[in-house]
């Protein structure tokens, strides 16, 4: 992320001597209106990584200037994401904290007579406004006087009126090219009880009235948002400018995140949620940070996908398997091997004696050997993955067949000589034999045995259940969902399967470990809402290679 253009106009800004080093201030706003997700956290990274940068300081503020879906519940969940992202904010702060002053600035504004109460609709409005070719009309309520306007806001504020009923908007310029400068509105009524003020309030700023101002109180210096706000930057400066600060913030856009085969919309992943078709805001298909946590996704791996997928002016659709490519990679290097059977079927050494059992030592981690060994035990019942066999094999097949010799992973060669079957004719149980002299190593008279399959004690091995994840929607942008369809029409239903009676061997619930490679099957995770669980965080290998 270093170089980016952000970071080139705070450069610019501190050559020019605007800002010594030290001195530059972010801040991060999020509504708590739900669960952050993956979208979030590039401004959220872009925030307090550019204050950490420079040596200044970020904020985190909790937009809570709308609170009809607003809740404790979200504030709390918000702070968690990010002290596990490993961030820390200067000051925690809330948009309802600077009410009376906004409430203060709006009769400011009253009486400069740049602001006026109007009773048009929500409709009406919309008829007033214009379109980007033709120019907005005023309304007819723009000239009342200042006194008539001082009085109605008061009785807004003191709940005389609906919800709907008045307005107050920012006498600006109806004819603006930009509509968001044809008297936007800045204040609107609502009765609704605020999770931070309780009733004290039934009209509520407008985010764009609330936020430069909260900006300007805090000594931001540079407002980081997306790139949806760059036509909101206008009426930005100008309520900073017409509310009379004198320290003025500096807004920069930078284009959101897009995730192929994820929905970044907070209000459809709030609906995936209400109507059940996940398991919550944490369920590990979501797109959220505590989704990709119970998913198994690491703080390390995020902030690595963030910097990879950079800063940028232009809108693009970032590929998922970038994400899956940065936990692969640290999982690769750091996580604990174990041995799985997720679809298992019965092996029979039948040479082997009945009451032995001894043990292979086998590495933690093949390329750690600082990461130590442990001893897995073989006897004569063992179970391998049902993948690994065929009774009729394809063309060069290495597993295990009828009558062909393959190696079981750090033990024995051993050699189908029998195969019971059910009336589909699907294995139910192999018998083999094995060649006891090789131990784990190769054969005496020098034949050579290609095929490896990895196997775990029948008498040794505890049982789990293993979930493997698929991506949620089936439309690879979801930007481009006809009209006529919703996203509920693209959910794939194969994106969760449920794997019960999944072999493995003891050692995986033993030590503090939660993240695992189960060998030739993928990254696992213990799941945390569910003991005995475990979720696949990816695969061990992907076709994607990154820029």
């Amino acid at each position: 992320m270093d170089g980016n253009f952000i970071h080139d106009i705070i450069d610019n800004d501190i050559a020019e001597g605007k800002y010594r080093t030290g001195e530059i201030m972010t801040r991060f706003p999020p509504e708590p209106n739900g669960y952050i997700h993956i979208g979030h956290a590039k401004a959220l990274f872009i925030n307090f990584y550019t204050a950490e940068k420079y040596g200044g300081k970020c904020n985190l503020r909790f937009d809570d200037t709308n609170p009809a879906k607003e809740d404790v519940e979200y504030v709390e969940a918000i702070k968690d994401d990010i002290r596990w992202l490993g961030f820390k904010w200067d000051k925690c702060c809330y948009g309802s904290s600077y009410f009376d002053k906004c409430y203060e600035l709006a009769v400011k504004l009253i009486k400069d007579g740049k602001a006026y109460v109007c009773d048009l609709d929500k409709e009406q409005m919309r008829e007033y406004r214009g379109t980007l070719t033709t120019p907005g009309k005023n309304s007819p309520w723009r000239d009342r006087s200042v006194a008539e306007n001082l009085e109605l806001f008061e009785r807004m504020k003191n709940g005389e009126f609906e919800d709907g009923t008045h307005t107050l908007r920012a006498k600006i310029d109806m004819a603006s090219p930009n509509l968001n400068m044809r008297d936007p509105a800045i204040y609107r009524i609502k009765h609704v009880s605020h999770h931070q003020t309780g009733d004290k309030w039934c009209i509520y700023p407008m985010y764009d009235f609330a936020h430069p101002i909260q900006d300007a109180i805090e000594g931001i210096t540079h407002s980081l948002c997306s790139l949806e706000y760059e036509a909101h930057r206008p009426l930005y400066n100008w309520v900073v400018d017409n509310c009379g600060f004198e320290h003025k913030p500096r807004q920069i856009e930078f284009a959101r995140l897009n995730l192929t085969h994820t929905v970044m919309s907070k209000r459809w992943l709030r609906s995936l949620v209400e109507t059940g078709l996940v398991d919550g805001w944490d369920d590990p298909r979501m797109p959220t940070l505590c989704g990709l946590r119970r998913r198994g996704y690491t703080p390390e791996a995020i902030k690595e996908f963030l910097l990879r997928a950079g800063v940028a002016k232009t809108d693009s659709l970032i590929d998922f398997a970038l994400l899956e490519y940065c936990i692969r990679e640290q999982l690769n290097r750091e996580a604990p091997r174990r041995i799985a059977v997720l679809d298992p079927v019965k092996v029979v050494v039948d040479n082997y004696p009945d009451d032995k059992k001894e043990y292979f030592e086998v590495p933690n981690h093949p390329a750690c050997p600082e990461m130590g060994t442990r001893k897995v035990p073989f006897t004569k019942e063992i179970w391998i993955d049902r993948s690994d066999f065929a009774m009729v094999p394809p063309p060069k097949f290495f597993r295990m067949k009828p009558d062909g010799e393959v190696r079981l992973m750090g033990a024995y060669i051993v050699k189908c000589t029998d195969v019971e079957t059910d009336a589909d004719g699907n294995p139910v149980l192999i018998h083999c034999t094995a060649d006891l002299e090789t131990g784990n190593g190769n054969p005496v008279d020098g034949r050579k045995v290609k095929g490896t399959v990895h196997w775990v004690s029948a008498a040794e091995c505890d049982d789990i259940c293993v979930n493997l994840y698929d991506h949620l929607f089936t439309i690879e942008n979801t930007g481009d969902i006809p009209e006529d369809k919703t996203y509920a029409d693209y959910i794939n239903p194969d994106s969760v399967k449920k794997l019960t009676g999944v072999k493995v061997e003891k050692a995986l619930e033993a030590g503090e470990d939660t993240h695992f490679q189960f060998v030739r099957t993928g990254y696992f995770v213990k799941d945390s809402k569910h003991p005995g669980e475990y979720n696949r965080i990816v695969s061990l290998k992907d076709s994607f290679k990154p820029q």
